[in-house]
């Protein structure tokens, strides 16, 4: 089965979480889906291709092999839809196989676990803008990704599910598979570790960057 890659979200783009509807509509599609339905299938797939491709991308830090494992992605879902069992949404579902896929190809591929490259990550500066505001605001997200990219890929990965993806606790702890209270310990550490990171990148610059 055949589904055109469509991801145009800008690469800093954070998902809002589904309403109580949408995560209903998400298991109603895979139930179709599991029966052999290819429409729910592609409406699925439109519905979460973006936020999958971002997260993979950011695992992989490589355009085209993340464009590849969207499309094993989606194709597992294809093929084994009837397994999804409801522990968890059918968002949280879909990348804990798209983790999977891509620690296997960066395991295979002898890559390192890293996030974008910078020119791939930085928020593209508002052309309106003031030329100094633009400027500054590039000079943040270049150092920003620069100690993102400092961080232990355990780190990393944790920053990236709830700062980017909006996961909660609860669904992160479900995705990597380990307890709620091992979430919010690995998530202090990285904070601190990424706070000193930005402040000892920023010295000069002190209001650089700041992480809420």
């Amino acid at each position: 089965m055949t589904i055109g890659v469509t991801h145009t979200a800008p690469a800093d783009v954070a998902f809002a979480q589904p309403s109580a509807a949408a995560v209903a509509s998400d298991v109603a599609l895979l139930a179709q889906v599991a029966g052999g339905d290819r429409l729910a299938m592609r409406n699925l797939y439109l519905r979460h291709e973006r936020r999958v491709f971002r997260f993979v991308l950011r695992m992989l830090g490589d355009r085209c092999l993340a464009e590849d494992v969207l499309s094993e992605v989606f194709f597992e879902v294809w093929k084994k839809a009837e397994h999804f069992q409801g522990r968890s949404s059918v968002s949280t579902w879909l990348l804990g196989i798209a983790r999977h896929k891509a620690l296997t190809v960066a395991a295979t591929k002898s890559r390192t676990f890293e996030s974008l490259d910078g020119t791939a990550a930085i928020n593209v500066a508002d052309p309106t803008a003031d030329q100094d505001a633009a400027m500054l605001a590039y000079e943040r997200s270049v150092l920003l990704q620069r100690c993102l990219e400092a961080l232990s890929p355990e780190h990393r990965e944790i920053i990236d599910l709830v700062y980017y993806q909006e996961m909660t606790i609860k669904q992160i702890a479900d995705l990597l598979a380990i307890p709620e209270n091992t979430v919010k310990t690995r998530m202090f550490y990285a904070r601190k570790r990424l706070a000193a990171l930005v402040e000892a990148a920023g010295s000069e610059r002190p209001e650089a960057v700041s992480l809420h």
